[in-house]
C-alpha cells in the first residue's frame, strides 16, 4: 500500500513511480501472443560447429526465458542439422536418412528441454514419431492447453515423415497452434537476394512477399514451408542467432531482419 497524501511529496513520488512502471511495462509488451520459434541445429552448435555447444545453449535458453517472462506463448521446432542432415546420406536410402535426421532433432529438443527447466520454465517436448518414455506424443489440443498453461512446446521429429523438412514443420505446426508468427532464427541477419556469403554485393530485404521469394527461389524456406504460410497468412520474419538478444528484438516489434508477408 502506498502512503496517498493529496497534494504533497508523498503523492507526487507515487504519481512518479506509477508513470515509471508503466513505461517499463509498455516497452516489455511483446508485439506478439503466440509465437513458433525455428531454431536450426547449427545455431546450437556455436563455435564448435557440431553437437552442442553448452555454452550457446545456455544464451539462447536464457533469452527464451525472458521472453516467457513478457506473456509470450512460446513454441519451438528445432533442426538437427548439427548432428545430421538427412540430405547428407549420400548413397543412404532417403527415408533412413530422414529418420535420422529425426532423431537428432529429438537430441536437440531434450537439450533445450533440459537448459529451460533448469531456468524453472516448465516445458514439454512432444514427438511426431512416438518414444513415450522421453517424450509426449504429438497431439494439436494438448499442445495447445500447454501453452494456455503458460508451458513451453517444443515439436520433436519434424512432421514424422520423410521428405519433409523442419522449416515445412514449422510452418504445419504454427498453423495448428494459431501462431500469430514464426520467428526463424538462423546464421544471416535475414533474406538476400544472392548468397551473402560468396556474393559481397548481395542486398538483404526489409520485407518481401512469399510470391516473390519464391518465383525468385530466394532459399529462405523450402518452397513447401513457404507455401503454408502463404496459404494461412502466417508472416514469418528471419532474424540472427548470432546475438540472441535479437529474439526479444524481434518481439518487442524492431524492425531487425526480413518479414515475409
Amino acid at each position: 500500500m502506498f502512503p496517498f497524501y493529496c497534494g504533497g511529496r508523498n503523492f507526487n513520488i507515487f504519481v512518479e513511480q506509477l508513470i515509471y512502471e508503466a513505461g517499463v511495462r509498455t516497452n516489455m509488451m511483446p508485439k506478439y501472443k503466440r509465437v513458433l520459434l525455428k531454431l536450426s541445429g547449427e545455431a546450437l552448435a556455436g563455435d564448435l560447429k557440431t553437437g552442442i555447444d553448452t555454452e550457446t545453449l545456455g544464451a539462447v535458453s536464457d533469452k527464451i526465458k525472458e521472453a516467457y517472462e513478457m506473456g509470450v506463448e512460446m513454441s519451438i521446432v528445432v533442426g538437427g542439422g548439427n548432428f545430421w542432415r538427412g540430405k547428407s546420406g549420400i548413397g543412404m536410402d532417403r527415408t533412413t536418412a530422414d529418420h535420422m535426421g529425426m532423431m537428432a532433432t529429438v537430441i536437440n529438443s531434450l537439450a533445450l528441454q533440459d537448459a529451460l527447466e533448469s531456468r524453472g520454465i516448465p516445458t514439454r517436448v512432444q514427438s511426431a514419431i512416438e518414444m513415450r518414455q522421453i517424450a509426449e506424443p504429438y497431439i494439436r489440443r494438448k499442445a495447445v492447453r500447454h501453452l494456455e498453461k503458460r508451458r513451453i512446446v517444443i515439436f520433436a521429429c519434424g512432421t514424422g515423415n520423410p521428405y519433409f523438412t523442419t522449416d515445412t514443420t514449422a510452418a504445419l505446426r504454427a498453423a495448428e497452434i494459431d501462431a500469430n508468427v514464426i520467428l526463424k532464427a538462423t546464421m544471416v541477419d535475414g533474406v538476400y537476394d544472392a548468397d551473402p556469403k560468396t556474393n559481397p554485393d548481395a542486398v538483404r530485404f526489409e520485407s518481401i512477399s512469399f510470391a516473390d521469394a519464391l518465383s525468385r527461389r530466394l532459399g529462405v524456406m523450402d518452397s513447401t514451408a513457404m507455401s503454408l504460410c502463404m496459404d494461412n497468412k502466417i508472416p514469418l520474419i528471419v532474424f540472427n542467432l548470432s546475438n540472441p538478444d535479437n529474439i526479444l528484438r524481434v518481439l518487442k516489434g524492431e524492425n531487425i531482419g526480413t518479414i515475409l508477408t
